[in-house]
């Protein structure tokens, strides 16, 4: 394989399959609370209890990939767009 083809085979790949994932799952683990929904803290005797709830996510713990936002952002205007009154034509 030449290189070159290989420069523009490897991004192509790549997108695709991030494609394939934003499909198959649209929402991802949220990266400040790590998909929990909530702060870890410790008391002062070094035991581990809950945090307050995540901001980020509002306690949900998911959030929605780049890639969907995305194309949920192209499909609402898509559909804003092309919307014809059904009486006239």
């Amino acid at each position: 394989m030449t290189p070159a083809l290989l420069a523009i085979a490897c991004p192509l790949i790549v997108t695709i399959g991030y494609v394939g994932v934003c499909a198959v799952s649209p929402f991802g683990n949220c990266c400040r609370c790590r998909g929990m929904g909530h702060a870890l803290k410790t008391d002062r005797k070094g035991r581990i209890k809950r945090g307050k709830d995540c901001r980020r996510c509002h306690a949900t713990g998911k959030r929605i990939r780049t890639g969907r936002w995305l194309y949920n952002r192209w499909a609402r205007i898509y559909r804003a767009g092309t919307n014809s009154p059904e009486g006239s034509r």
